[in-house]
């Protein structure tokens, strides 16, 4: 019998909205509808898409409808438009700014390329681009944009307030390794990736928060954050087991040595992804910049559309550190054990805060780790190279920021079809890493040299200690 053969495009085409419920929906009819030709599936997922409340109790599509209906009534919701200025239409400006790049031997034109543009903004004051930067929408994967009481939704991204975040547990590091098994089975059973979420979060602050009240894009978002609360994203989000070393004078307050730590990675998930898309609407309706910097359309803060996005734009920061916190109070249960230290830091996010002659900007660090002067901050490779503890040096060419890992060199795309299972297998059991899950799009070499990341940022950061990954689970497997 063929393959069924479905791709996104093909779900747009009848209407699908962009987002995770197309690779649901993809995902679930290659599983179950292998009887069912392509043009049968097609038909099918239309009629869902026009009347999703008939289908919720669907055996193999009730989850797809459920995504759909709760589209649906974001959608309805948010039909009546905010109170606008009178739509604007900048020109860009015809001279390029200095602004500082680290590493650039190792950044791609097109990341280069996206920072010229964001940098000719005329709300533009001041830029950098990180040694792991490469090329995204809008601004570039690894860009640091500071501007004058404006925000633009794509600087900041779609995965609002993503983040990593480290505990240290008093159980000697080999406990990683001669305990692997032990270990993938208390990610299995306190983790879940992408569509899967646990029947009954930890109760948690964030749901209480007035905010989900107040603005109107959070009404609907509620409940579904409330699901998902304490789960992690698919993609190159992760929740990992390995090898903590502290180096002297580490800022944690623990001694030197090597320790048993959970790292994880992961953001807002729909919250964050739905006030993005729309908050991106608003502002490209608002700010008509040309075609080469439509992405980069922003928000005055000094309107609804730009207090309402700043609001939830924190909601979404703040959730994403709960969803975290609930990952880790499960492990450390599930241990047995307290951590002795936690170093969190988050990137995707816009800052206000006071450059060096007092004047306060909006910092957006779109995959740029926050590293101002003492601050702490983890700095992944991948799923077999080691990350780095880091404390900020301060360093304002660089607007206080630094590399959020080791950045790609191999799209999504090119490592699907150009690499196999096999050899990333290889190089992962070389490594003597334990994977669950993840797939070519995630493999070990689609990534920089995180060491040549690092040295490029010597002026950024200094190393107050590492993590060796031993044990991985991500999105797509037990």
């Amino acid at each position: 019998m063929a393959k069924l053969k479905l791709k996104g495009k093909d779900l747009r085409k009848i209407g699908f909205p962009n987002g995770r419920v197309i690779a649901l929906a993809i995902n679930q009819a290659k599983a179950q509808c292998k009887g069912m030709s392509k043009e049968e599936v097609l038909t099918l997922l239309g009629e869902i898409l026009e009347k999703p409340a008939v289908f919720t109790s669907h055996e193999v599509f009730g989850p797809v409808a459920k995504e759909l209906s709760e589209w649906q009534e974001n959608s309805t919701a948010l039909e009546a438009p905010l109170k606008t200025k009178e739509a604007i239409y900048p020109e860009l400006r015809t001279k390029l700014p200095d602004y500082a790049i680290y590493g650039k031997e190792g950044i791609d034109e097109g990341a280069i390329h996206q920072m010229n543009v964001a940098m000719k903004l005329p709300v533009a004051v001041q830029g950098a681009l990180m040694p792991d930067a490469h090329h995204g929408y809008g601004l570039p994967i690894g860009g640091v944009l500071a501007t004058e009481n404006a925000v633009i939704p794509y600087g900041v991204g779609v995965d609002i307030g993503c983040r990593m975040s480290m505990s240290v547990f008093d159980i000697p590091a080999s406990y990683a390794k001669n305990n692997k098994h032990e270990l993938k089975e208390l990610l299995n059973d306190n983790s879940r990736f992408g569509t899967a979420t646990f029947k009954q979060p930890l109760e948690d602050p964030i749901m209480e928060r007035g905010e989900f009240g107040e603005v109107r894009i959070l009404k609907n978002l509620r409940d579904k954050a409330w699901r998902q609360l304490g789960s992690s994203g698919g993609g190159n989000h992760f929740v990992e087991f390995g090898e903590a070393e502290l180096y002297e004078g580490n800022d944690l307050g623990l001694p030197a040595g090597t320790y048993l730590a959970l790292l994880t990675h992961s953001g807002s998930r729909g919250l964050g992804a739905t006030i993005a898309g729309y908050y991106t609407k608003v502002a490209m309706r608002q700010t008509r910049l040309p075609a080469v910097a439509k992405h980069l359309a922003w928000l005055d803060l000094n309107t609804e559309a730009g207090q309402e996005y700043w609001i939830a734009m924190n909601l979404a920061g703040d959730y994403a550190s709960a969803c975290h916190d609930q990952i880790h109070r499960r492990m450390a249960a599930a241990l047995g054990e307290r951590a002795l230290g936690r170093v969190e830091n988050h990137h995707n996010f816009a800052w206000k805060e006071r450059n060096a002659e007092g004047r306060e900007l909006i910092v957006h660090r779109k995959g740029a780790t926050p590293a101002g002067k003492g601050v702490l901050g983890i700095i992944p490779g991948s799923s077999t190279a080691p990350g780095f503890i880091v404390r900020g040096k301060g360093e304002m060419a660089a607007l206080n920021s630094a590399s959020h890992g080791a950045g790609r060199v191999m799209s999504r795309a090119a490592a699907k079809a150009g690499l196999s299972s096999k050899e990333v297998r290889q190089a992962i059991d070389k490594a003597g890493v334990t994977v669950i899950g993840s797939g070519l799009d995630e493999a070990p070499m689609v990534y920089k040299d995180i060491h040549e990341v690092m040295e490029r940022q010597q002026a950024l950061v200094d190393v107050i200690g590492s993590f060796m990954p031993k044990v991985v689970r991500m999105a797509g497997g037990r």
